[in-house]
């Protein structure tokens, strides 16, 4: 019998044979943790949310399935974990500005969300799956989000001394189009005349937040 100290790993040129590390190695560990997370990233962007799986992952990221409920206890807590860190909300920092500067801080906060979610294939993948499906995955990634969401509403209504319920409404309106706009760029590349499938016309959505922007703070 193997001393518990040690688990096992498959090589990548022969997932049929097992290789033996110590995990008393943090480094490796963490190494092999992310090799996981990577892997449950490749499969969602290439086939999908269904296609994530025990003996998907385990074959992607070259090592055992017992790793899997070692390090993350279920497939389930290891896409949440994967999806948090690649959240673009669930990771947005509480950082803001003093009141003077609050207004430039959240025109460039709605501006860096369009950027990074018209890039990330990966989020994108996600609320397409969030509008179709229901399970305890995207339940905790919405309550992650629904968490920073009223930190960060919290904070604009104190610093701005505008109602919170009057900020909830405009930073829900806001981040909802967006949401909805790139996932319809896929599809359709004018909506009112804007180009969607363009930096020009996201640039033309984005002044178009700034001015709402400024007419609500003013």
């Amino acid at each position: 019998m193997l001393p518990a100290s040690y688990i096992y790993l498959l090589p990548n040129s022969n997932i049929g044979r097992f290789g033996m590390k110590n995990i008393n190695n943090e480094k490796d560990r963490g190494l092999t943790a992310r090799r996981l997370l990577d892997a449950v990233g490749e499969i969602i962007i290439k086939d999908g949310f269904d296609k994530v799986g025990v003996n998907a992952i385990a074959s992607k990221a070259g090592v055992s399935k017992v790793l899997i409920y070692r390090y993350f206890g279920s497939v389930d807590n290891m896409i949440v974990e994967y999806l948090s860190q690649n959240d673009f909300w669930i990771n947005f920092t509480v950082d803001f500005p003093k009141d003077e500067n609050l207004k430039g801080f959240i025109k460039k906060m709605f501006r860096d969300r369009i950027h990074q979610l018209r890039n990330n294939k990966l989020e994108q993948e996600l609320y397409r799956w969030e509008l179709t499906s229901h399970n305890s995955v995207i339940e905790k990634l919405r309550l992650k989000r629904e968490a920073k969401g009223i930190t960060l509403i919290t904070i604009v209504s104190q610093l701005s001394k505008h109602p919170q319920e009057e900020v909830a409404a405009i930073a829900t309106l806001l981040s909802a189009a967006i949401s909805y706009l790139v996932l319809l760029s896929d599809n359709c590349s004018m909506y009112n005349g804007v180009d969607l499938q363009s930096d020009k016309g996201w640039e033309q959505l984005a002044c178009g937040i700034d001015l709402l922007v400024d007419k609500w703070y003013n």
